[in-house]
C-alpha cells in the first residue's frame, strides 16, 4: 500500500469512527483554537468539536488550557457537529448543564455526602441533591407497579389550597423540589418560601428535609405542582393599612439597590422603595447609590402606601431631623413660599430644582437672575444650594414653577424698607429714585 493510500485509509478510519460518536460519551481531543466565546478540539476525522469557553477556565475566570494540550470531555450534542462538555465530565457542572443533562438523559458524577432519612445526600458539583433508597442503582423509567398506583392515589389528593407533608429531595437557585409521595414531585419556588426575601434556599430547607407545604397551582397537561411555604403563616401586609401612615419615619434595612431605587426592608415581609429621584443631587461624580450601601439601617419617611399593589415609597432621612416618628419639618410648597432646594440638573429653557423626595420644580431662564451673556450651569452648579420662591403650583403638585429673581427683589425691597425707617435719614425734598438713595446711603457709611 502506497503511503498516499496509507494516509487515505487513515483518514476515512477516523470519519467513520466520528460519525460513531453519540451523545454521552467521553472523547479525548487535542485544542486547536481558542476563541472569545468557544474552543476547538481535534477530535479526529474530519471534523473539529466545540466546547464553551467558560469550561476551560477556573474559579478565578483564568484559562487552565493552551492551544496544543489535550482534553477529555463529554459528547452533550451531536446536531451540526460536536458539541463538548468537560464540566460534566469533571462533575463541576453548573445549573444549566444540569438541567440539559435532565433533559438529555445523560449521566452525571455525583459523590455520596452522607446517608440521611429516607436516602442519601448527594455533592453534583456545587448543588446538593437528595436520592431515595429506592433509586440507588434503578433507572427513573423502572418505577415498580405498586410505587406507580400510589403516585396516582397522591395525585388525586393533590388540590389546590392542600395543605401537605414532602420531603426536600433537592435545592436549587430557584427553589427546593418535595416529594409528597409516590414519587410525585412539586416545586417550592424561591419566592414562595418566605415573605421577606429569600437570597440562598438552601438555607430555608435542606435535602431529605420534612416540611409542610400548600398546594398554590396544579396544572392537569404538564403535571407541574407548585408549592408554597409562606402561605402556611399570616402575611405581614395584612397589618400595613394599621401600622404604616404617610409621613411617618420608620427605620429600615436596605435589602438591595438596583438602578432606579433602593429596596428597604421595613419589617420581615414588608418592602418599601427609595425611588432615585428622592435623593439630592451631589454635583459630584459618585452616585446617590453611595449613600444607601446594601445592609445600610437608617431612617426612611413614608411617602406613599399603594395596599392594593403592595407597594410602600421611601426616602433616606438625615440624622437628627425626626421628631417623635415624624418628619421634623415638612416643606409646604405653595404659591409665594420661599424655600432652598439644590440644583438637579440645566435644560435649555431653564434649571431643575430639587425640593425634597420627589419633587423638583423649574427655574425658566427669565426667572433665573443672572444675565443672559451669563454661563447659567457656572453661577448654578449641580448639587448647589439655591434659595427659590415658588411661583406656581399645578392642583396635582407634579409642575412647580420656580424664581430665583423673586428671591434677589424681595431682598432688595427689604433692604430699601430698612433705610427708609431708620432714623439717622433725613428727610429729602423729593422722591428721588432708588438709585439715588443707595448712592446716599453708600456715601454716608464712607464718611
Amino acid at each position: 500500500m502506497s503511503e498516499e493510500e496509507e494516509d487515505f485509509a487513515t483518514l476515512f478510519e477516523a470519519s467513520v469512527k466520528a460519525k460513531r460518536v453519540e451523545k454521552g460519551q467521553t472523547i479525548e481531543g487535542t485544542i486547536v483554537a481558542i476563541g472569545p466565546a468557544v474552543a476547538f478540539v481535534n477530535v479526529g476525522g474530519k471534523g473539529e468539536a466545540m466546547i464553551d469557553i467558560g469550561e476551560l477556565k477556573d474559579a478565578d475566570g483564568n484559562l487552565e488550557v493552551a492551544v496544543g494540550d489535550r482534553m477529555q470531555a463529554m459528547v452533550v450534542s451531536t446536531e451540526g457537529g460536536l458539541t463538548l462538555s468537560r464540566k460534566l465530565a469533571r462533575g463541576a457542572a453548573t445549573e444549566r448543564q444540569l438541567e440539559d443533562a435532565f433533559h438529555t438523559g445523560l449521566p452525571v458524577e455525583g459523590k455520596v455526602e452522607r446517608a440521611v432519612k429516607g436516602g442519601y445526600e448527594v455533592r453534583i458539583a456545587r448543588q446538593r441533591a437528595f436520592c431515595p433508597f429506592s433509586q440507588i442503582d434503578t433507572l427513573r423509567s423502572t418505577q415498580p407497579s405498586d410505587q406507580r398506583a400510589s403516585a396516582v392515589e397522591v395525585r388525586r389528593s393533590i388540590v389546590v389550597g392542600a395543605v401537605m407533608s414532602g420531603r426536600v429531595v433537592s435545592v436549587r437557585e430557584i427553589g427546593a423540589f418535595v416529594d409528597l409521595g409516590g414519587g410525585v414531585q412539586g416545586l417550592l419556588h424561591v419566592s414562595e418560601m418566605g415573605w421577606s426575601r429569600v437570597a440562598d434556599p438552601s438555607q430555608v430547607v435542606t435535602p431529605g428535609e420534612e416540611i409542610t407545604v400548600k398546594v398554590l397551582r396544579v396544572d392537569e397537561n404538564t403535571e407541574k405542582i407548585s408549592l408554597g411555604l409562606k402561605q402556611l403563616t399570616d402575611d405581614p401586609w395584612s397589618t400595613v393599612p394599621g401600622t404604616y401612615e404617610v409621613g411617618q419615619v420608620r427605620t429600615g434595612r436596605v435589602t438591595r439597590v438596583a438602578e432606579f431605587g433602593a429596596f428597604v426592608e421595613l419589617e420581615p415581609g414588608v418592602e418599601g422603595l427609595a425611588h432615585a429621584s428622592t435623593f439630592a443631587p451631589t454635583g459630584r461624580t459618585e452616585r446617590w447609590s453611595r449613600s444607601v450601601p446594601v445592609g445600610l439601617t437608617a431612617s426612611f419617611e413614608i411617602l406613599s402606601v399603594d395596599l392594593e399593589r403592595k407597594r410602600i415609597g421611601v426616602a433616606l432621612v438625615q440624622e437628627g431631623s425626626t421628631q417623635d416618628g415624624k418628619a421634623a419639618s415638612s416643606l409646604e410648597i405653595v404659591p409665594g413660599a420661599r424655600i432652598t432646594g439644590k440644583v438637579e440638573r440645566h435644560e435649555k429653557f431653564g434649571v431643575f430644582v430639587f425640593l425634597a423626595p420627589g419633587r423638583s420644580g423649574l427655574i425658566p431662564s427669565s426667572e433665573t437672575g443672572v444675565a443672559k451673556e451669563a454661563d447659567i450651569a457656572r453661577a448654578l452648579p449641580v448639587g448647589a444650594d439655591v434659595e427659590v420662591v415658588v411661583l406656581e403650583v399645578d392642583p396635582a403638585g407634579h409642575r412647580i414653577r420656580l424664581s430665583r429673581k423673586a428671591v434677589f427683589d424681595a431682598q432688595e425691597a427689604e433692604e430699601v424698607r430698612e433705610y427708609t425707617e431708620r432714623e439717622d435719614v433725613a428727610p429729602s425734598e423729593g422722591f428721588g429714585s432708588l438709585a439715588d438713595k443707595l448712592r446716599g446711603a453708600l456715601t454716608a457709611r464712607e464718611k
